[in-house]
């Protein structure tokens, strides 16, 4: 084993920390490592993400649902109409995507280039609406209409199918903001849409991609340590601080892709 493999299995327990600790953020380390540091391309990454991700999360919602954490009605509400539009886009858009997106002069945007572009935009602006403080709002005793969730869980798969992401790091701000739930319970039902969308995804990605089953397999099994870990570890910091950490994690790695992605 090289330097570089102990390196990126030293990844996988990050991954499975974060992702204990704030129930997302899982892929904004997997996809970068695998891209970054393993050499992957970004399509295989992105497929591999999905995977360990949404094992990775299965563990850790067994871990929150022990100590009630987890709002399976809101959680399921969000994951039907995500974890269909995360298959369609990971079975037919992406691998139907042009090689070259845009080209100009000397510039060539290729497909990769705009996959990791993408992810990281919409990183940026998950990020500001975790960073931002925002007024102390009401919270309604009557539930969100059932097409409001419907509408955000399709909009939202389809942009973690794009970027094969699990979406905890979407769908964190969205329960907090949309479906008016404390940030500790945010955490860990985003666990369980994270894990439903990730597996469905993933097996749009079998279907088109060879898998090397013995690495994502150990990648997989590391990262499920970290996150047993990182769930101990939640119920030491204070859910308004998580909510801000998270948020400028997210803004910082994503600022590390745009710069690796246009130099």
């Amino acid at each position: 084993m090289d330097n570089i493999q102990v390196l990126g299995y030293i990844g996988a327990l990050i991954v499975g920390l974060v992702l204990g600790l704030i129930g997302g953020g899982g892929s904004i380390l997997t996809v970068p490592l695998l891209v970054y540091l393993l050499g992957y391309n970004p399509v295989i990454a992105t497929a591999y993400s999905l995977f360990v991700v949404g094992t990775t999360s299965l563990v850790g919602t067994y871990k929150k649902h022990k100590k009630g954490l987890v709002d399976f009605k809101t959680g399921l509400a969000f994951s039907f109409p995500s974890f269909a539009a995360v298959y369609l886009t990971r079975r037919y858009l992406v691998p139907n995507i042009p090689e070259t997106l845009f080209s100009f002069e000397n510039y060539t945007l290729t497909k990769d280039m705009g996959i990791m572009i993408f992810f990281a935009l919409i990183m940026v602006i998950a990020s500001i609406s975790m960073i931002k403080d925002n007024k102390e709002k009401v919270v309604y005793t009557i539930p969100q209409a059932y097409y409001k969730t419907f509408i955000q869980g399709l909009i939202i798969g389809m942009i973690t199918g794009i970027i094969g992401a699990g979406g905890g790091f979407l769908y964190v701000p969205a329960l907090v903001i949309w479906a008016n739930i404390p940030m500790k319970k945010a955490v860990g039902t985003s666990l369980i849409i994270v894990t439903i969308n990730s597996l469905i995804g993933f097996i749009g990605d079998v279907q088109t991609i060879d898998i090397e089953w013995s690495f994502l397999i150990i990648f997989t099994l590391i990262s499920i340590a970290g996150i047993i870990f990182g769930v101990f570890l939640s119920k030491f910091i204070s859910g308004k601080k998580l909510k801000k950490s998270f948020g400028f994690f997210v803004l910082l790695m994503a600022s590390y892709i745009i710069y690796k992605e246009l130099n």
